[in-house]
This record gives C-alpha cells, sequence and structure tokens, in this order.
C-alpha cells in the first residue's frame, strides 16, 4: 500500500485531504513525492512563520534532542524557562504556562476564567465569546466556538456561554453583568473568514471587562508570533489583554501552546489546579525560544508590515478586475480575498497550478505564507491567482 491507502484505511476520517503527498519543504516551497514543487502562501495554516526546514530551528532543535527531549514539568529545564523569559519580555505577560495546541491553550484561559470568577463568587463563572469566532476543537474550546457547523452533533457544551456579535459593543453591553467571568476574543477571527476586530471594539471591550472585574482573554493562536507586522496583534491596538493564548507558529511546526498572564492573574493557577504532561517540554521550547529570537531581531517586523502592505496592493488590483471578488482583508500577512461565491474551487484550482492557498468562512481565500515569503515569491503567487480567477467561469 502506498501513504495514500495507508492513510485511508488507517487514520481517521477527520479531514478533506487533497490529494497530494508533500515529502519535502524549503523556504516557501513544499514538494511533492514526483518532484512537484508548490509555492506555499499557506504556512500549515500560519504556522510555519519561518519557512520550512529553517535552518536555525532545525539546528538549535537537533541539539537540544541530542541532550534531552523530555523529563515531565515535575523539574525544571533551561529551554522552558528561557522560552518563558522571552515571551514576557516582549509583551505584557507576567507568567505563562505552556502546553501543546491552540486547543489546550484555551482550554487552560478558560479554567482561568472560570477560576478568576468562582473565587469570588460561585455565581460568577459566566464568559461572553463572539459569533464566527473559532478557539478550537476540543469540548471546552467548541463551548466558545460561535459557529454552529463545528459544534453540531456533540450534544451539551460549557454551560454560562453566551455569544455577542463580533465589533458590536452594545451586543456586549446587553449580555455582560456581575456574573461575567471573563471575555474571550479573537484581534482577527481567522476560521470567521480574517475578520480585523476594530480598534475602538477593543479598546471598549477592555473597559467593559475591567467594570464588570472579568478577565479579557485574547485568543493570538493564529495571529501571534509576527503574523500581522507585530509580535502579537494586540500591539497594533494598544489594549493588553489579561490573557493571551498562543500556538501554532510558537514553534514553527513543532507542537507547543502557550498561555501568557498579565499581572492580575500571573498567580492564578497554583500546583494542582492545572497541569500538562508534554507542555514546554525541551525540544518545543528550543524550537519556540528560537522562532522568538528571529521574529524580534531587528528589521525583522518591520519587513513583513512591508511585504503585508505590498501583497494587499497586488491582491486589490486583482480584486478590481473580477466582479465575483469583493474586497481584501486582514492585516501583515495575514489576508483573506471575500469571494462572492464558494471559494473552494480556486482552491482547488490553485493547487493544481502548484500554489497552496485554503478557504476561510466559506467564501475567503486566506493567504498566510511564510514571514520570510520574498517580493518575487509574492509576485508569483499573485501571478497564479490571476489565471486562477481568469479560468473561472461564473
Amino acid at each position: 500500500m502506498n501513504a495514500f491507502e495507508k492513510t485511508q484505511r488507517f487514520v481517521m476520517n477527520t479531514y478533506r485531504r487533497h490529494r497530494v503527498l508533500f515529502v519535502k519543504g524549503e523556504g516557501c516551497w513544499l514538494y511533492d513525492e514526483k518532484g512537484t514543487r508548490y509555492l506555499d502562501m499557506l504556512a500549515g495554516i500560519a504556522v510555519c512563520n519561518l519557512g520550512h526546514s529553517h535552518k536555525g530551528v532545525l539546528k538549535a532543535v537537533c541539539s537540544q534532542a541530542e541532550r534531552l527531549c523530555h523529563v515531565s514539568n515535575l523539574f525544571f529545564t533551561e529551554p522552558q524557562a528561557e522560552l518563558a523569559e522571552l515571551i514576557c519580555k516582549h509583551s505584557f505577560g507576567k507568567k505563562v504556562f505552556f502546553c501543546n495546541s491552540g486547543a489546550e491553550a484555551n482550554e487552560t484561559a478558560l479554567k482561568m476564567v472560570r477560576h478568576y470568577g468562582v473565587s469570588k463568587d460561585p455565581e460568577k463563572c459566566e464568559i461572553i465569546a463572539f459569533k464566527n469566532s473559532f478557539h478550537g476543537r476540543t469540548t471546552g474550546a467548541l463551548s466558545i466556538t460561535g459557529q454552529e457547523k463545528y459544534r453540531k452533533g456533540f450534544g451539551s457544551l460549557l454551560p454560562g456561554v453566551k455569544f455577542a456579535e463580533f465589533n458590536n459593543i452594545d451586543s456586549v453591553k446587553r449580555l455582560i453583568s456581575s456574573k461575567t467571568a471573563g471575555i474571550v476574543v479573537e484581534p482577527i477571527q481567522g476560521e470567521g473568514g480574517v475578520v480585523p476586530a476594530q480598534h475602538k471594539f477593543l479598546t471598549a471591550l477592555k473597559e467593559l471587562a475591567e467594570s464588570a472585574d472579568a478577565l479579557l482573554v485574547f485568543d493570538e493562536v493564529q495571529t501571534g508570533i509576527g503574523r500581522t507586522g507585530k509580535l502579537f496583534a494586540y500591539q497594533h491596538y494598544r489594549v493588553e489583554p489579561d490573557v493571551m493564548t498562543l500556538a501554532k507558529a510558537l514553534g514553527n511546526g513543532f507542537p507547543i501552546g502557550a498561555v501568557v498572564a498579565g499581572k492580575k492573574c500571573a498567580d492564578l493557577l497554583g500546583p494542582g489546579l492545572h497541569a500538562s504532561t508534554f507542555g514546554g517540554n525541551p525540544v518545543s521550547a528550543t524550537a519556540g525560544a528560537t522562532v522568538v529570537k528571529e521574529v524580534t531581531r531587528k528589521g525583522f517586523l518591520e519587513d513583513v508590515e512591508r511585504k503585508g502592505r505590498y501583497l494587499k496592493e497586488k491582491l486589490e488590483q486583482v480584486v478590481a478586475d473580477f466582479p465575483f471578488l469583493t474586497s481584501v482583508r486582514g492585516i501583515g500577512l495575514m489576508l483573506g480575498i471575500v469571494c462572492k461565491c464558494s471559494c473552494d474551487t480556486f482552491v482547488k484550482k490553485a493547487l493544481e497550478m502548484g500554489l497552496v492557498i485554503n478557504c476561510a468562512g466559506g467564501n475567503v481565500i486566506r493567504l498566510t505564507p511564510p514571514l520570510t515569503v520574498t517580493v518575487e515569491e509574492i509576485d508569483l503567487a499573485v501571478k497564479i491567482l490571476r489565471k486562477v480567477f481568469e479560468n473561472h467561469e461564473g
């Protein structure tokens, strides 16, 4: 049996996979088993921010793996300590909890919110989340995900969750009360269609959370680690949350998640209240520390902002030429092309032409290339997209 047949026989069928077998990656390029190369403008869904097979990450990880891979969090390790220090140094954070994924990070944030509220009042355990949001596939993360297609078929989820309209502060005001323990929001709704929050909306959310003595949680699983041209998206808005969740690009492909806590809740979870066997293991933490050092080196993020503006301008020129496209939205190198129709066909055609993209929100083509993408690679991606749209009948 080949890899396609083995996957179909032995792997649970939880993904609609494209029939492509990738065996190698380098920079912004992926290669299948036949040697055909593809320009990757998705980066594993905003994961490989430094591109595939980044030499610095590989060197650091291999060196660490030769010395120590795992000892559990019953002991201290240098890589975890270094990564926590780096994250706090470059953010509002005072302390960090490490786990393995974005969903786990959001689960931790939920426990923090509930514990914070209940420690003040047993009835203070409600959470406000937002329609069209996405926070992960675990039961708790699904409970605050405002899209029915992800929640359907799993029965009752976490009680006490209320959904407001994204970018509509009045809808939040109607829901918030003395029972509200926390507000959870994405600075940019990724799976919801690459929809950025308005500045005044996040500013008002911060004020509401403080007035209700509730924790404000920013889900930066997709927006964090330079994706928007700042290390963290909240820095665009100058609104500091109490808690921030990270994952995806933090390990550049190695599984790691993190929960960053500000001074209000840095010491909220003590021994026995939460744990993770693999969280912040030496190998993943080494990858994370290498990534943060690279992304924060002088000029890197400014370059991301510049390339993000360039890509957006090029995409807007394309959109102007096709009546079935409406707009381009997003920040930095997290952009979406809004279509009047489903974008599944565009994704498939692009793949056939050697371009990797995907669809978010049903009708938005999402582009999250490696932050190391070159202007020449951007031009090539736009050229392929234009050909995809030219071949579209509709």
